[in-house]
């Protein structure tokens, strides 16, 4: 019953299809009463003119009625039988009326309809004096008569308990498909993504929800304002951190080649590596600012083992620095749509983490998997891992895992899940080893649609 008043209350189609199907159940309802009723009392006037029909023919022909005869007129049909006799005969007959005798009728009935109580049935009676001024009586059982009435009245109420049924139905499905465009717009808004923010097309809309639309456009246009002031402050504020970070890096290399004590040597070490961390911290922001401002394009496929190539160029000093086993595990390989600059992106920031966080003397695994029609690029390291209570927290800008020691921006993750999103890949952590939790295996698993074919 709560769930009933919470539609009600939450749903107009809901209500529409249930004031509809009150309505269509109350004059079906009183048209069928109706009907019944108009029947019932049809069916009984027609047998009143049987009665008077009998009456005149026995009236036009003279026909004699013997007294000690059965005086029904006997059909095939049971139903339709009916009792003549002369009403001097009433005070000769005897009770039983089934066994084919007279009815005991008072003579002092006049002529006309009567509805009759005897020997304890009812009696339909017309009471007619002929051309011989003789009195004959016609009767009928009321309890036949009935009964032909309410099955002939049911027959035409039985339409209304077909149709009824089937109007409901349609009514329902019709309700449903009037709302129908609603529902598409909405699983059509639900399924775009976070930055996708162009308008709501209007033009296959009915009127009644097309001002209510127009106003979410609005809306839209303000936010996708919004994002992309967001945005530009972001970069233009990375652009104009270049130049004095920069500046402060060549003060910092001239101070290195000049004689000074130890201590200030340390100092001068850690500001450098502060200098160097807000630079890639700037590169990072520019790049995040890049990939959430770049419109979805269609590109050329690219391999994804070119990809892997190309990282591996890029980053194997830094792994070679750190002793790290790196390397493409397999031969399978993928054309995969989205652009070349968003994969190298994606797949340089994860094998970056990787050896970043993988200790001296780890190994660092890439492998291009093929299954159900997608593929998947895996990242495996042997590094720490991310605890499972961290793994949604660790996409979040500038959120950094407990217990690391690694220096970073803590945008890598990030971008790589702005890119994924874009491109309508998939990201994936999970443990490199299960049993003893430990290390990082990342998956990017990309759908068949992104697939070339």
């Amino acid at each position: 019953m709560d769930s009933i008043q919470k539609q009600l209350r939450e749903s107009v189609q809901f209500r529409l299809s249930l004031s509809l199907a009150t309505l269509i159940l109350l004059l079906a309802l009183a048209a069928g009463a109706f009907s019944f009723t108009a029947a019932y009392n049809e069916a009984n006037a027609l047998q009143d003119d049987v009665l008077r029909q009998v009456a005149a023919l026995f009236n036009q022909q003279h026909i004699p009625l013997a007294h000690q005869a059965n005086r029904r007129l006997e059909n095939c049909n049971e139903e339709s039988r009916v009792v003549i006799q002369y009403l001097s005969d009433s005070g000769k007959a005897k009770a039983d009326s089934d066994a084919g005798t007279l009815l005991p009728l008072p003579t002092s009935l006049p002529d006309g309809l009567h509805t009759l109580q005897i020997n304890g049935e009812s009696f339909r009676v017309l009471l007619k004096t002929t051309v011989g001024k003789e009195r004959i009586a016609v009767a009928q059982e009321t309890g036949l008569r009935d009964q032909i009435a309410r099955d002939s009245a049911l027959r035409t109420v039985m339409p209304f308990l077909v149709l009824v049924p089937m109007l409901l139905l349609a009514v329902s499905r019709l309700v449903r498909k009037i709302f129908q465009p609603i529902a598409v717009l909405s699983g059509e808004i639900d399924r775009r993504g976070e930055l996708e923010l162009h308008p709501v097309e209007t033009a296959e809309l009915p009127a009644e929800i097309r001002p209510f639309v127009v106003a979410i456009n609005r809306l839209l246009e303000r936010v996708a304002q919004m994002v992309e002031n967001q945005r530009r402050f972001v970069a233009d504020a990375a652009h104009e951190l270049r130049s004095p970070l920069t500046a402060l890096s060549l003060q910092a290399e001239r101070m290195a080649q000049t004689d000074m004590p130890l201590p200030a040597w340390q100092r001068l070490e850690a500001l450098r590596r502060g200098i160097e961390r807000g630079r890639v911290l700037l590169d990072q922001l520019l790049a995040l600012a890049r990939v959430q401002a770049a419109p979805k394009l269609a590109h050329a496929p690219v391999s994804a083992q070119q990809v892997y190539r190309q990282v591996l160029e890029d980053l194997l000093p830094l792994a070679e620095a750190k002793r790290i086993d790196i390397g493409v595990e397999g031969e399978q390989d993928a054309q995969i749509a989205p652009s070349e600059l968003d994969l190298l992106a994606m797949v340089k920031n994860l094998v970056d983490n990787a050896i970043r966080y993988t200790p001296h003397g780890g190994r660092v695994d890439l492998e291009v998997v093929l299954s159900g029609g997608g593929a998947m690029l895996r990242i495996v390291d042997s590094g720490p891992g991310i605890p499972p209570e961290e793994r949604d927290r660790v996409f979040d800008p500038f959120y950094r895992a407990l217990g690391t020691d690694q220096l970073g921006s803590s945008l890598g993750l990030s971008i790589i899940k702005a890119i994924a999103d874009r491109i309508g890949a998939d990201v994936r952590l999970d443990w490199a080893d299960p049993a003893a939790c430990a290390g990082l295996c990342v998956c990017v698993a990309f759908p068949p649609a992104a697939l070339a074919a």
